[in-house]
């Protein structure tokens, strides 16, 4: 291997003002600790670790960090210990050590339990210092560009994962000179008649298509030449595994891609690459589609560059890049360019640079599988984005194939949750519309709404995902509790004690606490789910029953009022809602709120006889006298029954002919019956219609609701409370 003077000698050629004290201590000390052990390829050890510091060199790191990428291996594999470094090299060569140390020390009971546990080290280890994940970095691309000297599975298994993890992070980082050599290794590796075949094809053309480079800098240069430019400009390969890819996704052949070759050119300022625009501009017709302007908008890893496709002169197109001295030197090296660490960088930027970091560290603690971890992980992190816009302007980033429910959710879980369409550029969608760059959206709530299953297939992002499913997680939870508070309570009616209200929390708390569960939610969830049988609360209930005085004044009075509701209000079908304790009692719907079966509901017991059955956020309800609360009994929907209730909804719209008979016509499409229609024009020549729609639940309601929202010129639909 080559001697620590040569060593030295290529740091010094990328860096002159490097502390040599430091690292010659570290080389030395690596050195005495590697001694005697080899890699496969029989060269001494050392020349690992001593590769790693120089890529780190090149990425422009500090001493302290080529220190940590010299001794990363020793703690590992040799007696040296965390100890030893904290006392030899100090805390900071210590931590860096140790977080790179720690992210293959555990073993897993499956492949993909191992890979998500690494990985969550991994971005554990980032969010305390991000020069581990550089260091880890420029481990795996040294043993990358040895590989050939492992087996067939490890390679595989290495090549495998560089292309699923470790490549896309480096691009999540921006630090595509990694990305790049990263993918064409595991590329060649992995898929060898595909990379011969690429790289003998792009050979044969070489010349033909540096020819053709070379003409377009010629005539680029003479027209920044004449304006008196200062500039810098060169010709660029396309890398093979994202021709590869590029081949594979669009369906192409190799001739079919634009930019096998592209030109870039640096310049000092950010006017002079828009002065450089409209010069290329000026030259050859663009492409509009192919336009990018990642100066004005960055990407999340702070790339900036402008991206332009020209037709050349021959008719074949071309790329062309423009971008500033600062912007090139963050392209190559990403974050290493510019992290807290270096002198006169700002911090907000790495903030912003790493806030996807802290966004995966919050929604991986909430997934137990690991499978669902990785596949979220990929999707996240490591898909293309899109960028969209709220109303007040602020760029929104999310996984490309996101909806306005994944936008809603990056925003507030709350409004997640209410979601119920969108605007996007003034237009209505519904929530599973897939949103394209640039796009402005506003999001649409209400009350009605609530997240199911189906939201999980809509969703693309983690964050959304995971939301949806704490949220039914919780509502499973809930219908548990509520499922085994009504077996309870049936039991105990059955056992004649009296009204269901006389389960007494105090009661309960202290029978839950005789079980061993910590609440009475637990308790009621337990007998829910089997876990406990009725009888085993039944018995003490029942000791606390005689024991103590179970009915109110209120509660008799109820009781009272109940006994004497014999009259009929109107015919209908008693078997639509279950008044509790009230068997066979008559009923009406409520018009000034329509309740619809999956409508939380309370019967009101009316003075005349019967009941009157009304949602529970119904306005009269939620304002009734308190000396009238007495007479509200707890009912609920017979899912066992399908019923048809009127339902009122307002539908806000731009006026225009043809509005109502398409409004006719999509409700006719779902099988819904208007049953009455109340049309109102406005000053401001729009229109105001309450209609009344035969409903048989709550889900077909919102499925009517979604409907109409997407009908040309419609602002808004909502049901009306």
């Amino acid at each position: 291997m080559d001697s620590y003077e040569v060593f030295l000698g290529e740091l010094l050629d990328i860096n002159l003002n490097y502390d040599i004290g430091l690292i010659e201590k570290a080389y030395r000390k690596a050195e005495q600790m590697h001694e005697g052990q080899t890699r496969k390829s029989g060269e001494p050890y050392l020349t690992h670790p001593a590769a790693v510091a120089k890529i780190l060199a090149e990425l422009g790191m500090d001493e302290r960090t080529l220190a940590a990428g010299l001794l990363h291996d020793a703690v590992e594999d040799t007696p040296y210990s965390l100890e030893d470094v904290q006392k030899d090299f100090g805390s900071d060569v210590a931590l860096l050590v140790d977080g790179v140390t720690k992210l293959g020390s555990l073993v897993f009971n499956s492949k993909e339990e191992q890979q998500a546990e690494n990985i969550r080290k991994m971005f554990l280890a980032m969010s305390k210092d991000i020069r581990v994940i550089i260091i880890k970095l420029a481990d795996r691309l040294h043993n990358l560009r040895t590989i050939n000297y492992m087996n067939h599975d490890q390679i595989v298994n290495k090549c495998t994962e560089t292309l699923e993890v470790y490549a896309p992070l480096a691009s999540r980082l921006g630090m595509y000179n990694i990305k790049f050599e990263m993918e064409d290794i595991a590329f060649k590796f992995l898929n060898p008649d595909d990379y011969y075949k690429i790289s003998d094809a792009v050979k044969s053309k070489r010349d033909e298509r540096q020819a053709a480079i070379d003409e377009v800098i010629r005539i680029i240069s003479k027209s920044l030449d004449e304006i008196g430019l200062k500039y810098e400009i060169y010709g660029r390969s396309k890398h093979f595994y994202s021709i590869f890819r590029k081949m594979r996704y669009q369906n192409k052949g190799l001739d079919e891609i634009f930019d096998l070759m592209a030109v870039r050119i640096i310049v000092d300022t950010v006017k002079d690459c828009y002065t450089v625009l409209g010069t290329v501009h000026s030259l050859w017709k663009s492409i509009p589609s192919r336009f990018k302007d990642y100066v004005n908008m960055p990407k999340p890893n702070l790339y900036q560059s402008i991206h332009t496709t020209v037709i050349g002169n021959s008719g074949r197109p071309f790329e062309i890049q423009i971008r500033t001295w600062a912007m090139h030197h963050v392209a190559e090296y990403g974050i290493a360019a510019h992290w807290k660490y270096k002198e006169g960088v700002e911090e907000g930027q790495e903030e912003v640079k790493l806030a996807w970091l802290r966004q995966t560290l919050e929604w991986n603690q909430e997934m137990d599988d690991p499978r669902e971890f990785i596949e979220a992980l990929k999707m996240d992190l490591f898909s293309n984005q899109v960028f969209v816009f709220t109303p007040r302007g602020d760029v929104m980033e999310l996984p490309a194939g996101s909806t306005p429910l994944d936008f809603a959710y990056k925003i507030h879980s709350d409004i997640g949750s209410k979601c119920s369409g969108a605007k996007v550029n003034g237009r209505m969608v519904s929530i599973d519309y897939v949103l394209q760059n640039g796009e402005i959206v506003d999001i649409l709530t209400s009350n009605n709404a609530k997240p199911s299953m189906d939201w999980l297939n809509i969703a693309k992002s983690s964050n959304a995902r995971s939301k949806i499913r704490q949220y039914l997680k919780k509502q499973d939870k809930s219908q548990n509790v509520d499922k085994g508070k009504e077996m309870l309570e049936k039991a105990v009616k059955r056992k004649g004690f009296a009204p269901h209200d006389i389960i007494r929390n105090t009661w309960m708390l202290k029978i839950a606490r005789s079980l061993h569960y910590q609440t009475i939610d637990d308790l009621y969830s337990s007998i829910a789910s089997g876990g406990v049988v009725v009888g085993k609360v039944l018995a003490p209930l029942e000791t606390f029953y005689h024991e103590d005085t179970p009915m109110s004044a209120e509660q008799a009075d109820q009781e009272a009022i109940a006994k004497a509701s014999k009259p009929p209000v109107r015919e209908v079908d008693p078997g639509g809602v279950l008044i509790d304790g009230m068997a066979g009692m008559q009923y009406r719907m409520a018009k000034c709120c329509h309740p619809v079966p999956g409508d939380s509901i309370v019967a009101f017991l009316t003075k005349g006889g019967g009941a009157s059955i009304h949602r529970t956020d119904c306005t009269n309800i939620v304002n009734i006298r308190e000396e009238d609360r007495v007479r509200l009994i707890k009912a609920d929907w017979n899912m066992d029954e399908r019923q048809i209730y009127n339902a009122d909804i307002y539908i806000q719209s731009d006026d225009r002919k043809g509005l109502f008979s398409d409004i006719s016509r999509r409700c006719v499409e779902m099988d819904v019956n208007i049953a009455g229609v109340n049309l109102k024009t406005n000053e401001d020549g729009t229109v105001t219609i309450l209609m009344t729609l035969s409903i048989s639940n709550t889900s077909e309601m919102d499925r009517v609701l979604r409907s109409l929202k997407q009908i040309e010129s419609v602002r808004d639909v909502y049901r009306a409370s």
